[in-house]
């Protein structure tokens, strides 16, 4: 998809206390082969930061962003002061002046992520994304939040400067005039012979293997990992059966009925013995031995527990629609919990007649506690 077909185009970017390289990264898009022109462009940065950007790309007096817009005829761009400037915000909503804390940078990762992912969620809209200024994990969360959110229109980039003019307080972008500066090393330096290069950052889109609720709904960035976690990780299963939990691929636990969780831990079983297949029993006819098997687990799980009701069902074995109806309610309990992470614990049923049904997972890889 070629980024430039988009009615709304946006630019994105972190800034601390260099607001040029807005200014700089717009130029270098507007040169391009093919230009990308923002409709729109959006900053996350910090008290300080704001008031360095507001003063030095928005004011009557300097505004180099509306200097750049003149110089080189870009037309209808919308930044400003009041919904372009995103302050990140600490968790009582006071805007933070810097990151200083774990706090601070776990507040940081969750405002730019679902920052990306708000702006993301609208198919009419291209994003190039910056991550040349602010503090190195901004960039960082920045980067990673399009990875998680990205799609094929969307873009990164990080804007290189030509020495002497890189760092240089007083360089907005090359000017198509004279414009004699003062360079960090105190030489006298006219700004029409920098150069500016937009540096293409390549990035994998996960986006794929993220929940529907997670791409709709506030996103934090822990909760967003773990979920990319287990869907590209492989596959490993953590069951408490004292806890009743499970924990799949390194992500957060969750509860399964012990009805549920017995008939996981008999396939999990299975699995730690090197994979071993189950043939699932025939309707009318009673497996007692895989009935036997499933109650030694329902009783570990849940010891001194009433499962008279559960051994009457099964007082002639296992039958087909037994099995069928309680892998059904599992499968069903996995995916509400896993989403698109969900497929390699959901019992594989081989893919063909007769169905031979397993775990797929390494031994190595379970452990029932």
């Amino acid at each position: 998809m070629n980024p430039t077909d988009f009615p709304r185009r946006i630019l994105l970017a972190v800034t601390g206390l260099s607001p040029q390289i807005v200014t700089e990264t717009l130029y270098a898009l507007s040169r391009e082969d093919t230009p990308f022109i923002p409709t729109e462009i959006h900053l996350i940065t910090t008290i300080e930061g704001a008031e360095q950007a507001k003063r030095s790309l928005l004011s009557e007096q300097k505004g180099w962003f509306h200097r750049l817009c003149h110089d080189y005829g870009l037309p209808g761009i919308h930044f400003d002061a009041d919904d372009s400037i995103h302050i990140l915000r600490a968790n009582g909503g006071n805007p933070l002046e810097d990151i200083r804390s774990h706090e601070d940078n776990l507040l940081a990762a969750d405002f730019i992520t679902e920052k990306v992912r708000a702006l993301s969620a609208d198919d009419a809209a291209a994003l190039h994304v910056s991550i040349a200024g602010g503090r190195k994990t901004m960039g960082f969360f920045l980067g990673y939040a399009l990875s998680l959110f990205g799609r094929p229109q969307d873009r990164l980039s990080h804007v290189l400067v030509s020495t002497p003019f890189e760092s240089s307080w007083d360089f907005f972008y090359p000017t198509p005039n004279e414009n004699i500066i003062t360079t960090r090393d105190e030489k006298l330096c006219d700004t029409r012979d920098a150069r500016v290069i937009l540096a293409d950052i390549p990035f994998v889109s996960l986006r794929h293997g993220l929940p529907a609720d997670l791409l709709s709904g506030r996103a934090h960035y822990i909760d967003v990992v773990q979920q990319a976690r287990q869907r590209l990780g492989p596959p490993s299963l953590e069951i408490r059966l004292q806890e009743k939990t499970v924990r799949a691929g390194g992500g957060a636990p969750f509860h399964l009925p012990p009805s549920h969780l017995a008939l996981l831990c008999l396939f999990a079983r299975r699995a730690q013995r090197g994979g071993e297949t189950l043939t699932a029993p025939a309707k009318g006819g009673g497996d007692k031995a895989l009935a036997q098997a499933y109650l030694r687990e329902l009783a570990l799980i849940s010891p001194g527990s009433d499962h008279d009701t559960t051994r009457h069902a099964l007082r002639n074995g296992m039958d087909g629609d037994f099995f069928s109806s309680l892998l059904s309610k599992l499968r069903r309990r996995i995916r509400e919990h896993l989403h698109a992470a969900a497929p390699p614990y959901l019992i594989d049923d081989g893919g063909r007649r007769p169905h031979r049904y397993r775990l797929a997972i390494a031994p190595a890889r379970i452990e029932i506690k």
